[in-house]
């Protein structure tokens, strides 16, 4: 069960839903998935408890939170649901806030819905298609759109134009600062490693596809406590600004990314890791 298709059903989905706070935006979302089958009450409690514990990290992008938690009992399956809210609510995002969409994930392990991930990554990152979300008039038209749009990302979203994709330029000719040479590895971390991380990683595969860097570099999408040991492995570290204030000093860099859809906020932080 990989496709959105699968994940999204239209019941899973809310439109213009009244929520005075973000622990309320969240339950609905919990709500959704509870009633579709997907997960218990105690999952959405996980939800909730893991933003408290970690911070806003889930508000991936620019009034998107991603709410979800780890693996657990209380997930019955892999599904996810989506809630538009009328007015928007603040999570204590310092760039993001306020939100007014909340998809929440409920997984039964790390890498089944990787493929949706992408996907989903791809449909927010359009700026036509993410409208198009945001004034869908019932759950079924917004449902169309997640499962049928096929509406590749836009230039526009790609390298700035003064600055070409460094496609031949290796990074055995520029390396990673701090790194050494061969195969790197690039850590995408979330306090769980089962979604925002998810989302973070398809973007940098986005850039390093048309960097044409696939073949030096590898990504890897982990939680805070697995990245402090896989960091002697990696050459950098791409997460949020409060995940990196709970890894501290892993002995590698470390880059923050507000917007975890942007391929052009990426891409600057490929550029300053690699010098080019």
């Amino acid at each position: 069960m990989s496709e959105l298709s699968d994940l999204i059903p239209v019941e899973a989905i809310r439109l213009d839903v009244a929520a005075p706070d973000w622990q309320s935006a969240v339950r609905t979302a919990g709500d959704l998935l509870v009633s579709t089958d997907v997960s218990t009450d105690t999952y959405t409690e996980e939800m909730l408890r893991n933003v408290e514990e970690n911070g806003p990290y889930i508000v991936i992008a620019p009034g998107f939170a991603f709410a979800h938690s780890r693996p657990s009992p209380a997930v019955r399956r892999t599904g996810m649901s989506w809630v538009r809210l009328s007015t928007p609510v603040n999570f204590g995002h310092e760039t993001n806030d306020p939100v007014h969409l909340v998809v929440a994930l409920a997984a039964e392990d790390a890498g089944a819905h990787t493929q949706a991930m992408g996907a989903l990554a791809r449909l927010l990152a359009d700026p036509d298609t993410s409208a198009a979300l945001d004034h869908a008039p019932t759950p079924q038209a917004l449902r169309q759109i997640l499962v049928g749009d096929t509406t590749p990302e836009p230039e526009s979203a790609a390298a700035p134009a003064a600055a070409p994709t460094p496609a031949d330029a290796a990074p055995e000719q520029s390396a990673a600062k701090g790194s050494g040479h061969g195969m790197h590895k690039i850590l995408t971390v979330c306090g769980n490693g089962v979604g925002t991380s998810l989302f973070l990683k398809s973007t940098l595969d986005k850039v390093l596809d048309r960097w044409k860097w696939g073949r030096y570099i590898t990504t890897e999408a982990t939680d805070t406590i697995s990245a402090k040991g896989k960091a002697s492995e990696a050459v950098a570290i791409m997460t949020s600004r409060e995940i990196a204030r709970t890894l501290g000093d892993v002995g590698v860099p470390v880059r923050v990314i507000e917007d975890f859809t942007s391929t052009k906020e990426v891409d600057a932080a490929m550029r300053d890791l690699y010098d080019v």
